[in-house]
């Protein structure tokens, strides 16, 4: 199948473009100018790399030519910072994603595989695990965006029949997580810890994610771009709560010392619980997480060590 991944070049897309590589897939990376692929790609991986605008219609039209199928992975804005300016929340993912998907119908390109928020999307949640059919109320202008997204989705696969599978991922952590962006509590902690530096917490660190690992993250992608049943929307998690507490004991347990952490005041923004319920894409997809979050952080913590420059005063024992 030839596959166009739009943000296939950051943290969760060139996992997924490495992982549909190994199944024989021609896959194109749609990037941002100036984004460098990620590593070295083998002669015999049939993966090409392209730059342009999402906003831009030219650009994502060139992007998808030829395509089978789009797996869409870009989000210009971030949960913690996206109330901060909903407009352009609106403007760069929600009327990209429109044009993309009219850009998509008159092409006859009939699958498209999106990523959308498990930790967002159903705000404070009412029963755990959180069910795909759980009310929908998200607190952060990200949630509700791609919730946005979803529904407009779903309306163009009853208009124009462009067959859409939806992955609401928890809270995805591995290799190649950007710690510029301070985006995800494991690589961000994991990052100051190995600097000897004070890890902030919002509230008192009871706060109880969903931490599913990259690489099974990547495999779900795998198994809906193949998928032919009859449902859209899958929860992509690992099923377990884990506290920021317990994060934290982890960290420590694996370097072998403590680390110095700071309890700032919660923020409103944070749901004190999130959950999802991965029974469905379990059943329907056939994936299943296979990597603990003990072997995960290790995994991250590794790949660290490895690609980052460390204080000789800090790093892991």
């Amino acid at each position: 199948m030839r596959c166009t991944i739009l943000g296939g070049g950051g943290f969760i897309g060139s996992t997924v473009a490495d992982r549909l590589l190994l199944d024989g897939h021609a896959v194109r990376v749609f990037e941002r100018p100036r984004i460098a692929p990620y590593r070295k790609f083998a002669d015999s991986e049939s993966i090409e790399w392209v730059t342009g605008d999402f906003s831009s219609v030219h650009d994502v039209g060139a992007a998808i030519d030829g395509t089978d199928a789009v797996v869409h992975l870009v989000s210009t804005t971030l949960p913690k910072s996206s109330n901060d300016d909903p407009i352009y929340d609106v403007q760069t993912n929600l009327v990209g994603t429109l044009q993309l998907l009219d850009a998509m119908a008159a092409r006859s390109i009939g699958r498209i595989v999106y990523i959308s928020s498990g930790g967002t999307v159903y705000g404070t949640p009412t029963e755990i695990p959180i069910r795909e059919d759980h009310p929908t109320d998200p607190h952060v202008s990200y949630g509700i965006i791609k919730l946005a997204i979803e529904k407009y989705l779903l309306m163009h696969e009853r208009l124009s029949g462009i067959r859409s599978t939806i992955l609401r991922v928890a809270n995805p952590f591995g290799e190649r997580q950007r710690i510029e962006t301070a985006q995800g509590a494991i690589c961000t902690f994991l990052h100051r810890a190995l600097h000897g530096e004070t890890i902030d917490i919002w509230g008192d660190g009871g706060v109880v994610r969903d931490y599913v690992y990259i690489g099974d993250v990547a495999e779900a992608f795998a198994k809906a771009l193949n998928y032919s049943g009859s449902e859209n929307v899958f929860n992509i998690g690992s099923g377990t709560g884990t506290s920021l507490n317990e994060l934290i004991a982890t960290i420590e347990q694996l370097l072998g010392r403590a680390v110095e952490r700071r309890y700032l005041k919660g923020r409103a923004i944070d749901v004190p619980l999130s959950i999802l319920d991965n029974r469905r894409a379990c059943r329907e997809l056939g994936w299943t997480p296979t990597v603990s979050l003990h072997s995960g952080i290790e995994k991250t913590l590794h790949w660290m060590l490895r690609e980052m420059e460390f204080p000789d005063n800090s790093t892991a024992q």
